[in-house]
């Protein structure tokens, strides 16, 4: 004789059977663990993830409590929650109802992300100076994510908006979970080996909790983002996720979709940039082939190039003028220095002594040619010359006579 089935039971009875026996048990509790995915909505209430190595617990402070609380809650802080379990039946889940915190420092994952940022930091690997430009149109660009997660739907989707020319490569790798590190720095050292070369390097992958993105905190993934020989952009997590990723990249991009802005330039800025430049092209051509028309306008109006012939007349013209004045000029100055000439002869003559002799006197010369103008200067026997109009005589000295005065 075969036993009759358990009366079933709906999902909300055995919801409500759950709820009573957890909220029983767990009256009031304190939990230790560490602060993670913290939002803060407008509502004023605050939701976190409270974890250990092994387990997580969702957690909320309503905002009645929030507003009375005086620590301020952070990523990856370590904390002892007072409060009670809840279970929401309308999902059928269980959180923590928070009703006092107590911090007690950093967790250790937090505590591991500053060490290690510190010992990369102190090497070099952030520094601003190692950060290369990416280059402004990309014809091949490679992505390092999950092939099926949201991440690359949504760079896909921004990609084509922005550039629709591009090449796309898509380097597969885990994202989340145990052997991610590994899996992710093996798709970027791939994707240095593809040829032809990438121009970009895109290692992207949606937000979570620090848990979730932690394999980009891994020292083996951000050195092999460091040494990469293609210029990267880390796009992982939202806004407020940093990874180690991000500050080892050339470019940090806040969302995968913003990876896509920060790789690929904008079509439509590009177009209406080429129209304004063609634009202003057009003008500048416009301009000048009108000034230059204007010119030429100008010069047609001119009478010297209506009739050049009448420019060769006028100079010729000017040139029997400037010859004739050069003439006139040239034979009035030598006139006037003939007319000086014969004056200077005049008197020249007037003085010469030729004419003295022409009126019957002579001069008499010694033997030397010298003029004798004194009888001491010859002696008796002296032989002198006395010049007249036609000639010479020649005398022998006989006597002297002196005179006085």
């Amino acid at each position: 004789m075969s036993s009759a089935p358990p009366r079933p039971v709906s999902v909300s009875e055995l919801t409500g059977h759950v709820k009573a026996i957890l909220e029983g048990t767990f009256p009031s509790i304190c939990v230790e663990g560490e602060i993670s995915d913290l939002t803060r909505p407008r509502s004023g209430h605050i939701y976190f993830t409270l974890k250990d190595e092994h387990s997580q617990i969702r957690g909320v402070i309503w905002r009645s409590t929030a507003a009375r609380m005086t620590t301020q809650l952070k990523e990856g802080q370590s904390v002892l929650c007072f409060g009670d379990v809840e279970v929401y039946a309308a999902r059928g889940s269980y959180s923590l109802v928070v009703r006092k915190v107590q911090t007690q420092g950093l967790g250790p994952l937090q505590q591991a992300f500053l060490e290690l940022k510190q010992k990369l930091n102190a090497e070099g690997l952030f520094a601003a100076e190692r950060k290369r430009p990416l280059p402004r149109f990309p014809r091949r660009l490679g992505v390092v994510t999950s092939p099926s997660g949201a991440a690359i739907r949504d760079f896909l989707k921004a990609a084509a908006q922005r550039w629709p020319g591009v090449e796309i490569l898509i380097i597969p790798t885990l994202v989340q979970g145990q052997g991610a590190s590994a899996s992710i720095a093996k798709a970027i050292r791939t994707a240095q080996k593809i040829t032809p070369r990438l121009d970009t390097l895109v290692v992207t992958r949606g937000g979570g909790s620090l848990e979730d993105l932690w394999c980009f905190n891994e020292e083996p993934v951000v050195r092999a983002i460091a040494q990469c020989k293609i210029p990267t952009v880390s796009a992982v997590g939202h806004e407020v996720d940093i990874t180690l990723c991000d500050l080892a990249a050339d470019v940090r991009a806040l969302t995968p979709t913003d990876g896509a802005t920060c790789a690929l330039p904008d079509r439509d800025l590009i177009v209406r940039s080429l129209n304004d430049m063609r634009a202003r092209l057009d003008r500048t051509a416009r301009n000048a082939i009108n000034s230059r028309q204007n010119r030429l306008d100008s010069l047609q109006t001119r009478s010297i190039l209506k009739r050049p012939h009448e420019l060769v007349q006028r100079r010729f013209r000017q040139l029997d003028e400037l010859d004739a004045r050069g003439r006139k000029a040239m034979f009035t100055r030598m006139a006037l220095h003939k007319a000086k000439l014969g004056k200077a002869a005049a008197t020249l003559s007037a003085l010469s002594p030729l004419n003295v002799l022409a009126r019957g006197y002579s001069v008499t010369l010694d033997s030397d040619d010298q003029t004798i103008q004194n009888p001491t200067q010859v002696s008796p026997g002296d032989i002198i010359r006395s010049r007249v109009e036609h000639g010479d005589i020649e005398s022998v000295v006989k006597t002297i006579n002196t005179y006085d005065d």
